[in-house]
């Protein structure tokens, strides 16, 4: 049943990837494409000029009267700190990630499941992706990307597709509940644009997002439910895809040690120096534990997180050199994200220096009821998630509307947020975007896995939309 099942979920899956790379463009393009959409409905929906109105800026936007020109002019430049810090966490990811000793470790855990049981491989996979997802989403990628051919080589038996499909099952089940959860964790640091728009009175500490009970045991179900469903996906012996040993062991990254030799200069000397990297790394997470100590939990905000793998990436890493090394790796990858940025916050723009998040507020508050509203949330987020991958730029995009409708139905911004994350994540799983350095790696098309991708996506999708209709009751 399931293997009839599946061949022809794979089909779908190959069609479906192939008219997205033919008719979905690049990121940025799909941003600018968004901008154009925002723009019309300003002018359309709210009744703004083109270009600007009798008032320009700065006057129109204390009244929200701006012209559409104006609106998106006075937010394309709104979220610059928003963006370094997004930026910093990516780099500051993958200059954890990469270090010696996690690669060590992830050798430790590859042999922790029988060889000869393909199904604890892709258990093992399924709780390290989830587990590291839960941690941070940027590091979730990289690991993950790392920890595929180490497992493959030591089970000669698992099938490949599988795995690296289920390696891929953090970024779309558990990241956004996570420690690194991009709305949570914007609406809990200090000063946000929530605030300074007064859609929130105060920021929002993770204590009422993800720290409640609610979305911890939302965590366990989750994961539990999607580590189920792709063990019992496995095929059989005859029908499994495994990759050969060799093969496997050349796609696996290999942590070079610094170089020590007589003749190096001071210079180098200090370079390749290990306590000048571990004592910063000490005083970066002195910092971050000086907050907790004097803040509690509100601590754990966007800067907070970054200076927990900042800090952690300093301490692990053998020198400056290997440090700086991993940090311009990351920094080729944060890209996207600076050169975004700027488009989603005239988005931005468009809707808060216009009547146009106003009224989309009474549009939407009018769909569903107090006990329906946190699954309308869930929907959108998850439509809009497949045209806006990035977490942080949906959040700004969708977050004044969504929070002030739930107001209106009498539920706490905690439980809109959460429903926000998980609507916004459950889509990565059928979207190619985040899968790129998994599948640059492992040298896989994203085809090959979309067939186990979208079986897991419904189950996950069908078991979060019972969980989120209970919010009203539980959160």
């Amino acid at each position: 049943m399931i293997g009839p099942m599946q061949q022809r979920l794979s089909r779908l899956g190959s069609r479906l990837t192939d008219f997205t790379i033919r008719w979905v463009p690049d990121a940025w393009v799909v941003a600018v494409v968004l901008t154009a959409f925002v723009w019309g409905l300003a002018v359309v929906m709210a009744d703004v000029p083109v270009w600007t109105s009798e008032q320009t800026l700065p006057a129109c936007a204390k009244s929200k009267s701006c012209g559409a020109f104006d609106a998106w002019s006075g937010g394309i430049w709104r979220l610059l700190k928003l963006t370094s810090q997004f930026a910093l966490a990516l780099v500051a990811a993958q200059a954890c990630a990469t270090s010696r000793p996690l690669g060590a470790l992830m050798n430790k855990i590859a042999g922790l499941a029988n060889p000869d049981k393909p199904r604890q491989a892709i258990v093992l996979m399924a709780l390290f992706s989830a587990s590291t997802a839960y941690l941070n989403w940027a590091v979730n990628l990289v690991l993950c990307a790392t920890f595929v051919p180490i497992v493959a080589a030591r089970h000669t038996k698992t099938d490949f597709r599988l795995l690296v499909a289920t390696a891929y099952l953090g970024i779309g089940v558990v990241w956004h509940a996570g420690l690194s959860g991009s709305g949570p964790l914007v609406a809990a640091t200090a000063n946000n644009f929530l605030v300074k728009q007064q859609i929130l009175a105060a920021p929002l500490p993770i204590t009422e997002t993800l720290l409640t009970p609610f979305n911890l045991l939302y965590v366990v179900f989750i994961t539990a439910v999607a580590t189920v469903t792709v063990a019992l996906l496995h095929p059989s012996d005859k029908d499994a895809h495994p990759l050969p040993k060799e093969r496997a062991a050349a796609l696996i990254i290999k942590p070079t040690p610094p170089p020590v030799r007589a003749d190096m200069s001071p210079a180098q000397r200090i370079d390749h120096s290990r306590w000048l990297t571990f004592a910063v790394g000490a005083l970066v997470l002195a910092h971050l534990a000086t907050r907790f100590i004097r803040e509690g939990t509100s601590g754990w905000d966007i800067n907070g997180y970054n200076a927990a793998f900042l800090g952690l990436a300093l301490v692990l890493h053998d020198s400056p050199r290997t440090f700086l090394t991993a940090c311009e790796q990351g920094a080729r990858n944060a890209w996207g994200i600076i050169v975004q940025f700027p488009l989603y916050a005239g988005i931005f723009g468009l809707m808060t220096l216009t009547p146009l998040a106003e009224q989309m507020t009474d549009w939407i508050a009018a769909i569903g009821d107090r006990h329906t509203y946190p699954a309308v949330v869930y929907s959108l987020s998850a439509v809009v998630n497949y045209l806006v991958p990035s977490g942080g730029s949906q959040f700004v995009i969708e977050a004044p509307y969504i929070l002030a409708a739930g107001a209106k139905h009498g539920l706490s911004h905690g439980s809109t947020v959460m429903a926000f994350a998980y609507g916004d994540m459950s889509t990565n799983l059928i979207q190619p975007f985040w899968a790129i350095p998994l599948l640059s790696v492992t040298g896989v098309a994203f085809g090959e896995i979309m067939g186990y991708c979208l079986l897991l996506f419904v189950t996950v999708s069908t078991a979060t939309l019972g969980a989120v209709l209970l919010m009203p009751w539980l959160f």
